[in-house]
């Protein structure tokens, strides 16, 4: 029987050590990733969620500062991965941590507006954890945070997220060639037919990665900056859902009856 977890397990591993030789030339201030010290819980959502084959990834960009950089798990917003996921474990700290963005792990008091309107969308139509992901999984592209220094106009440093994209090319080039080879083991361990992208940059990536042979498509990306999100997300992203035919054409009431 295949291991879909230790395949997962396994890609990680190799993710990590080419992240570790990667050379940032000073991109960024601060490199957090949430796959080295809050690995105990990814490795949970792993072995609860991720041991069977799927028909859908979900695949995010990165990590975002108050989700799965504090938690683990992709747009892991924080009451999400505590309360409907159920997952705890010890979460450690980044080596260089950044005062503008701590990490305080479950005991995070801030949310994650986009990991709650994807969570929250999934809950919404499933119910339960075990029906969504009897089918479902949700990965992202990059397990590094980047934050870069803010100058603020009263003379202070701040500090800003940053993502991948806007990375200069000589660091992005070599990241994306790691993150493409470990979209291509997850993808071979879980199976999928379809890949959804949340938002054009997640599209985009894994078409590069993945080439033809599967279906891959696109929702709207549940991030607060984006005026259209702040517009009914939920409503948008279902319906995009269902015209690309990666969910059915049944009622939310529906698909909660069924989970």
């Amino acid at each position: 029987m295949k291991d879909r977890v230790k395949q997962q397990q396994e890609a990680v591993e190799q993710l990590n050590r080419g992240l570790e030789s990667l050379q940032l030339g000073g991109a960024a201030t601060c490199v957090y990733n949430p796959l080295i010290y809050a690995r105990s819980v990814f490795d949970a959502y792993l072995a609860r969620y991720g041991a069977t084959r799927k028909r859908v990834v979900f695949l995010g960009m990165n990590p975002g500062p108050w989700g799965m950089a504090q938690t683990g798990v992709p747009f892991g917003e924080v009451n999400v991965v505590r309360d409907w996921l159920q997952l705890s474990a010890p979460i450690g700290r980044p080596k260089l941590e950044h005062p503008q963005y701590p990490i305080h792990g479950l005991g995070c008091k801030r949310s994650e507006v986009s990991g709650r309107r994807l969570w929250g969308l999934f809950r919404k139509r499933f119910g339960n954890p075990k029906s969504f992901f009897e089918k479902h999984f949700v990965v992202n592209y990059c397990p590094l945070l980047f934050i870069a220094d803010s100058p603020r106009k009263n003379g202070t440093m701040g500090g800003r997220n940053l993502t991948p994209d806007k990375l200069p090319a000589e660091v992005r080039h070599p990241l994306y060639a790691l993150c493409n080879r470990h979209l291509t083991d997850v993808i071979e361990a879980l199976e999928p037919t379809h890949i959804v992208g949340i938002g054009a940059f997640a599209e985009a990536r894994a078409r590069e990665a993945m080439g033809e042979g599967l279906q891959i498509s696109r929702v709207l990306h549940p991030s607060p900056a984006s005026p259209q999100s702040n517009r009914d997300w939920e409503g948008t992203a279902t319906r995009q859902l269902i015209e690309q035919g990666v969910w059915p054409q049944e009622s939310l009431k529906e698909q909660t009856d069924i989970g």
